[in-house]
């Protein structure tokens, strides 16, 4: 058989299409486009507009909150150097305060905002927020018993410095560890010991906290003076020693009320205890109580007042000796019938009889 035969007995392939389905098929693709391209340019125009309104929000949410901390560290940085400054403001302590706010603000204002735009932008694709908000809440709940201690640090930080209870430069006592406040942070705070060590404290672990730097401190000396002392003249000692401290510098600045000599506070047979109290700002009232201790010594001493624990002395000035106090304890081996000495003494031997 010739290969002319063989082409003409094999049969012809089938046409894949007709022009007329062609052309049916990109009518229904023209038409579909055509009846759904509405939809695609509200969806994505709401998209567009969505983000745009929440960018430019957070943007001026933030700017405004930005100048409003600015303003607030200027204001205090106006007054700083002056005697109002030195008294109501701590120009560190109100810029750490005033970021920390403005940091906690800035990080709510972008949360609500993106998180808000980003659910209306699901929205807009027609998906089910339903299942995601309810996933989105079993994960909450478990990373929030997972890491309480955390959450618990940050909310007590924020809580403190909205309230103002420290600040930079304040002396506090947080039942941990205590000290001056070198740094606020939202987790931790630091303090400086007295030895100079530094203390990290959790702020979720403050139970209480004494503030030493706030409103005025109280200095307090026991003058303790022998009973047979006239108090009228102690009195006038500690007086005049009190009027020359607060008319001098720096006492005069740091005393904010007179030294007020409240009378006898223990009475007993060797001695007697005179208090006396002032009033003076906050955190310097060690240094006053040295110092009003060292000028009422000195007052006493020029008055011929003598305190307790001094040796007596005689009509001539000169110190009386205790002759008693050179002598040795008796021993207790002086005695022959103590218990010592009887322990000590040799056992006689036994008398042996026939």
């Amino acid at each position: 058989m010739s290969l002319s035969a063989l082409l003409a007995a094999a049969p012809s392939p089938e046409p894949v299409g007709s022009l007329d389905e062609a052309a049916e098929r990109a009518g229904n693709a023209a038409g579909w486009v055509e009846q759904n391209w509405s939809t695609w340019l509200n969806t994505g125009l709401r998209i567009v507009l969505i983000a745009a309104i929440a960018i430019v929000l957070r943007y001026a949410i933030r700017r405004a909150l930005t100048n409003l901390i600015d303003r607030m560290n200027r204001s205090a940085q106006a007054v700083e150097g002056t005697a109002l400054g030195g008294l109501l403001v701590n120009a560190e302590r109100r810029r750490q305060r005033s970021e920390a706010i403005g940091s906690v603000l800035r990080s709510v204002t972008s949360f609500l905002i993106l998180g808000t735009a980003a659910l209306m932008i699901l929205g807009a694709f027609q998906i089910n927020l339903a299942p995601l908000l309810a996933s989105a809440g079993v994960a909450g709940v478990a990373l929030g018993f997972g890491a309480r201690n955390l959450v618990t640090d940050f909310l007590s930080g924020v809580f403190m410095i909205l309230e103002d209870q420290y600040g930079v430069g304040d002396q506090i006592d947080a039942g941990v560890a205590s000290g001056e406040v070198i740094e606020v942070g939202l987790r931790v705070t630091k303090l400086r010991g007295d030895n100079g060590e530094i203390w990290y404290v959790r702020n979720g672990e403050v139970k209480r906290i004494g503030n030493l730097s706030q409103g005025w401190s109280t200095a307090g000396v026991d003058v303790t003076v022998r009973p047979a002392e006239d108090l009228d003249l102690v009195r006038e000692a500690i007086t005049g020693a009190a009027e020359t401290m607060t008319k001098e510098e720096p006492w005069s600045e740091r005393l904010w009320g007179p030294v007020e000599v409240l009378g006898l506070d223990a009475v007993l047979l060797d001695s007697m205890t005179v208090r006396v109290t002032a009033k003076t700002m906050p955190g310097k009232s060690l240094g006053v109580e040295r110092e009003l201790r060292w000028r009422i010594k000195q007052a006493l001493d020029s008055a011929g007042i003598r305190m307790v624990g001094v040796l007596p002395h005689d009509a001539d000035g000169a110190a009386v000796v205790d002759p008693t106090a050179g002598m040795a304890a008796p021993s207790a081996y002086a005695s022959t019938t103590s218990p010592q000495s009887l322990a000590a003494t040799p056992i006689p031997p036994p008398v042996m009889t026939k």
